[in-house]
């Protein structure tokens, strides 16, 4: 029933015959699989290392090299039931024709491949047997050509010695001929010029000559051929020493003497001579073009011709001195150099007095290329020039030449920055026309900084041009490291900056009372505008040079920090003489009213002073004046009714208990004592402390050093009674207005009641006036 059941096939019962077809196809299998493993390059030994399950030898492995069908379908009949059975017949059914479609693929495939190799291998036979045929021909045309060859070499054998016997035989007369005709030729060459074409043929000559001067008619030959070359040297020797022509004409001749066997040493020297005397021509040329009456050429026109004509005609006569004279060793090379010093300095004379007419100039390009042009001619030659150090030379002048354009350009900030001063100063000074403001402090202020940055700036960009790539200079150590950091940074910025300070340090210095002729106005401009350096613009500067001039050169440079304290101190000693200034003016005001005024005879006040408003008015004016350019500052907090607290000062109860005992016949106590008393308990008033950087701090110093001198005043005068009440009455008007002014009103407090105390002090009859008649004089003043 299995049987049946599968049916035909390699999967056939038990009962069929091994005899059958069925028994070839394992063969067949085999067969098939040989083929394939063929078709894709695997070897036995490949495809028996390749895993194939448990154990390769297994003959129940369908994949195995082993494989057996009989015991592979003993085992499935044993061991499968029948539904599995057929799978298996099913799916082993499927495998082999898909085995069979393969096959049928490769060997269609393969079949298209044999038969192109069969069409090529037929036309490689066809072209092969045409090539037989020629390869025939030619190895018999050959034979042939070999046999005619031998003939004619037999032939000719007797007439080729001949023709080479022959052939060194009339070599042999050229040689004779030439020789015999020799003092012709050499006549003819010196007739016509052509000397080196003499020398030639008495060179090609002169070994034979020599060799059979024993004979007489070469003896002849060599003396007719003396005596020419004789009267050329003398030719060349009488060219040589005209020095007419140049120094090309003038190497040459010098060749030739050498050639003709005259002795060196005497045409080195008159070598050198001769050529000393061109190049001192050139320089004569050039010191022409700096005379006072023709006008000098540019720089860089005079560098060009300098170093076309003398450095050109230098670098030729090196060069053909060291072709010429190369025998003469370390000797000639030192007379070469000393001859190349000697000259090179008298140019690099020239050079620098040209390039000195050029310091007055504010651009730097023009000289730049100049002096690279003048730099890069020098360094070209090389070795011709390089023992006469001469590139050394031409370094140490440029690099002298950007030291000067340095100090130069810092000049030339300096000179900017005291006309920015001038400028301020006039426009300060320029009178005020009617209804037209002039510029204001502010204004003045940005228009000095942007100035002088802008000119900090043009000088960097000047003094860059140096350190340009493209400068045949700027990659010495010098540009690339101590021109950049000393030079450039400390010399020009940090000095500039430092120049700027001591200047304005100076106006702190001016002699007089008024602190000479500088206006007020300039020096708190100075103050802010160093502070504006202190704050910001120091670093910007110097943080703009560090980048445009990579400095490579470890020296110690001045760091940003002391610069800074180096301003900020300048400033703020400024500002300190600024409340100086104006407080000297005030004082100047306040003394002369007391000094000229007689206190004892005085009438009774009705009015302010007309002095005490004009020193409102002014400290007013400072006011605005330091606003413009400062920050308000810090108060304490102030009280709602100062005015009236600071006439209280006055009319109090306490002012009137200090001055009790002088209005009472009765009181013994001395009044002296009691202020000295009243002081001890007081505070301490420093006039001249530190002033800040604000608005308030300049106005208080100013109003303490005014309000102390009309104290001082006061105390060396004696009053009367309406001169005591015309001092209150001028104190309460400036405390009405001065508070306001200050940080502490404290302060105006104190100073304006050591005022009337003194003056109530100073006077044999001190009665004051009434508070309320003191307001009214005030307010309607």
């Amino acid at each position: 029933m299995a049987a049946e059941a599968v049916g035909p096939g390699p999967a056939s019962g038990p009962g069929d015959s091994p005899e059958g077809p069925e028994a070839n196809a394992p063969e067949r299998r085999r067969k098939a699989h040989g083929m394939l493993k063929l078709y894709y390059g695997l070897s036995e030994g490949e495809v028996g290392s390749r895993p194939s399950g448990p154990d390769s030898l297994d003959p129940t492995d369908l994949n195995g090299a082993h494989f057996d069908p009989e015991v592979y379908l003993d085992k499935l009949r044993r061991e499968c039931p029948l539904a599995q059975l057929m799978d298996s017949e099913t799916d082993m059914v499927r495998q082999i024709r898909a085995l069979d479609s393969d096959m049928q693929t490769l060997v269609y495939e393969n079949y298209n491949k044999f038969i192109s190799a069969t069409d090529t291998i037929r036309k490689m036979k066809n072209d092969f047997r045409k090539m037989e045929d020629e390869m025939d021909r030619l190895a018999n045309n050959m034979a042939v050509i070999t046999d005619f060859s031998a003939r004619i070499s037999a032939t000719l054998q007797d007439r080729h010695e001949r023709i080479t016997k022959l052939a060194g035989v009339h070599a042999l007369l050229r040689k004779l001929q030439f020789l015999f005709e020799l003092p012709s030729r050499l006549t003819k060459c010196v007739e016509l010029g052509a000397y080196r074409q003499a020398v030639h043929y008495q060179g090609r000559a002169r070994a034979v000559l020599q060799q059979y001067q024993h004979l007489p008619s070469f003896r002849a030959i060599q003396d007719d051929c003396q005596v020419i070359m004789a009267r050329l040297a003398q030719q060349l020797r009488q060219r040589f020493r005209e020095g007419g022509s140049g120094a090309p004409e003038q190497a040459e001749c010098v060749e030739l003497l050498l050639a003709l066997g005259e002795p060196a040493e005497e045409l080195c020297e008159e070598f050198l001579a001769h050529a000393r005397g061109r190049l001192e021509e050139e320089l004569r040329a050039l010191e022409r073009e700096l005379g006072p009456s023709p006008p000098a050429p540019d720089v860089l026109e005079f560098t060009d011709r300098g170093g076309s004509g003398f450095v050109g005609g230098l670098c030729q006569v090196a060069a053909a001195y060291q072709e010429l004279f190369a025998a003469q060793g370390p000797t000639g090379a030192e007379k070469l150099a000393a001859f190349a010093r000697e000259l090179g300095s008298h140019y690099f004379e020239l050079v620098e007095r040209r390039l000195a007419q050029e310091q007055g100039g504010g651009d730097n390009s023009l000289l730049v290329r100049a002096l690279d042009r003048f730099h890069r001619r020098l360094r070209a030659p090389g070795a011709p020039l390089a023992a006469a150090g001469l590139t050394e030379s031409a370094t140490e002048i440029v690099e002298r030449v950007a030291r000067e354009r340095l100090g130069h350009h810092l000049q030339g900030l300096q000179a900017a920055f005291l006309g920015c001063l001038t400028d301020v100063r006039q426009a300060l000074a320029a009178p005020r026309l009617a209804g037209k403001e002039g510029p204001s402090l502010a204004d003045l202020l940005a228009n000095v900084a942007s100035s002088i940055l802008s000119h900090i700036k043009a000088s960097l960009a000047a003094v860059h041009l140096f350190t340009a790539k493209e400068v045949s200079f700027s990659n010495k150590p010098y540009f690339r490291g101590e021109f950049c950091s000393q030079g450039v940074r400390e010399g020009l910025i940090v000095g500039f900056i430092r120049s700027m300070c001591q200047t304005a340090q100076s106006f702190c210095d001016s002699p007089g009372e008024k602190g000479g002729a500088t206006p007020p106005a300039l020096l708190l401009l100075l103050s802010r505008l160093c502070l504006d350096y202190e704050t910001a613009t120091i670093s910007y500067i110097l943080t703009l040079t560090d980048e445009q001039f990579l400095v490579q050169d470890q020296s110690p440079v001045t760091p940003v920090s002391t610069l800074c304290a180096e301003a900020r101190d300048t400033a703020r000693r400024l500002l300190t003489h600024y409340v100086k200034v104006q407080g000297l003016v005030i004082s100047q005001m306040l003394r002369k009213s007391v000094e000229t005024r007689d206190w004892l005879s005085t009438l009774e006040p009705r009015n302010v002073r007309a002095v005490m408003k004009r020193v409102v008015e002014d400290t007013t004016a400072i006011d605005v004046q330091v606003g413009l350019l400062y920050e308000e500052g810090v108060r304490k907090a102030q009280s709602s009714d100062s005015s009236k607290r600071t006439f209280s000062v006055y009319s109090s109860s306490r002012q009137q208990g200090r001055y009790a005992p002088s209005y009472t016949p009765s009181a013994p106590m001395d009044t002296n004592l009691l202020s000295n008393i009243q002081k001890l308990f007081s505070e301490r008033i420093d006039v001249f402390s530190p002033v800040e950087f604000n608005k308030v701090s300049v106005l208080t110093g100013i109003i303490k050093i005014s309000l102390k001198t009309l104290l001082e005043c006061v105390r060396l005068r004696t009053f009367g009674r309406f001169g005591l009440q015309q001092v209150q009455v001028d104190c309460h008007f400036l405390q009405l207005y001065l508070w306001r002014f200050v940080a502490d009103e404290e302060l105006v407090h104190l100073l304006l009641d050591e005022v009337v105390a003194s003056a109530a002090l100073r006077c044999p009859d001190p009665v004051p006036m009434e508070p309320s008649v003191v307001e009214v004089i005030c307010e309607r003043g």
